[in-house]
C-alpha cells in the first residue's frame, strides 16, 4: 500500500514539474509533451507498447538501447527474423534468428502480432512477447517498420504509442548507411528508396522525433516515455 501511494505521488510530482516547465516556457519539449495527444494529462501513466519505426540507419536501435538502460520497467521486444546476424548480434538477445521455414511455420500457427518481409528478409513480433509483459506491468518497446507499426496499433488497441524516428534528410541517412560498412552500394540504394517512402508515413505516427543530434533526440524521447510510462 505504501509503495502504491509513493508511486502515485511520484507521478503527480512529475506532472506538476512538467506543467511548471511548460508555463514558464523554459522547456519547449516538456510543454509539447504535457498538452499533446497521449500526454499524461489526457491518459493515465501505465504500461504500454511503445513502437519505434525509422528508415534503416535512422538510429532507432541505438536510441532504444539507451532508453532500456534508463527505464527499468521497459523491456525491448525481441523480434524474430530470417536475416543473418550482423557483427556481434546474438540469438535471443538482439533477435530470434530463424530459418525461413521456421518463420513461416510460426505464421501458420498465428504466433505473430505483426510480420513483414523487408529487404528480402522476414521480421515479426510475437503476441506472447507483448501480452505477457503488459499483464505483468512491464512496458514493451518494439522496433518495427511502418507497416508493422500500423498492424500493432490495431492488434493492441489503446495500449500502443507510436514514434517515428526520422533522419534530418536523405543525404545524412546515406552517409550513415555507408559509414556502417556492412552493405554493398546496391543494397544501400534500395534502403534509401525505401526510406523515402517510409518517411512519407511519419505523419501517421503519434510523434515524430528528428534524430539529427543523438543526445537531443534521446532527451526528447526520454521525456515522452517518462510522461507515458512513468519512472
Amino acid at each position: 500500500m505504501k509503495f502504491i501511494k509513493i508511486k502515485k505521488f511520484s507521478v503527480q510530482l512529475t506532472l506538476l514539474m512538467s506543467v511548471l516547465a511548460c508555463v514558464s516556457q523554459a522547456n519547449a519539449i516538456a510543454c509539447r509533451d504535457v498538452f499533446s495527444p497521449g500526454s499524461i494529462i489526457e491518459a493515465q501513466v501505465r504500461p504500454r507498447l511503445i513502437v519505434f519505426s525509422a528508415p534503416s540507419g535512422g538510429g532507432k536501435t541505438t536510441l532504444a538501447q539507451m532508453l532500456i538502460k534508463d527505464f527499468p520497467n521497459l523491456k525491448l521486444s525481441i523480434s524474430s527474423t530470417t536475416r543473418a546476424p550482423r557483427g556481434q548480434e546474438k540469438d535471443g538477445v538482439d533477435y530470434h534468428f530463424l530459418t525461413v521455414e521456421e518463420f513461416k511455420s510460426r505464421i501458420k500457427a498465428g504466433k505473430f502480432a505483426e510480420h513483414a518481409e523487408v529487404h528480402g528478409n522476414f521480421y515479426g513480433t510475437e503476441f506472447d512477447t507483448v501480452k505477457n509483459n503488459l499483464k505483468n506491468g512491464v512496458s514493451v518497446l518494439a522496433l518495427v517498420d511502418v507497416k508493422g507499426a500500423e498492424v500493432l496499433k490495431a492488434s493492441f488497441p489503446g495500449d500502443v504509442y507510436t514514434i517515428f524516428v526520422k533522419p534530418p534528410d536523405l543525404k545524412t541517412l546515406e552517409a550513415r548507411l555507408k559509414g556502417r560498412g556492412t552493405e554493398r552500394p546496391e543494397a544501400i540504394a534500395i534502403r534509401l528508396a525505401n526510406a523515402k517512402e517510409e518517411m512519407e508515413h511519419a505523419k501517421d505516427f503519434d510523434r515524430v522525433v528528428i534524430n539529427d543530434d543523438l543526445q537531443t533526440a534521446y532527451a526528447e524521447l526520454r521525456m515522452i516515455l517518462k510522461n507515458l510510462i512513468g519512472q
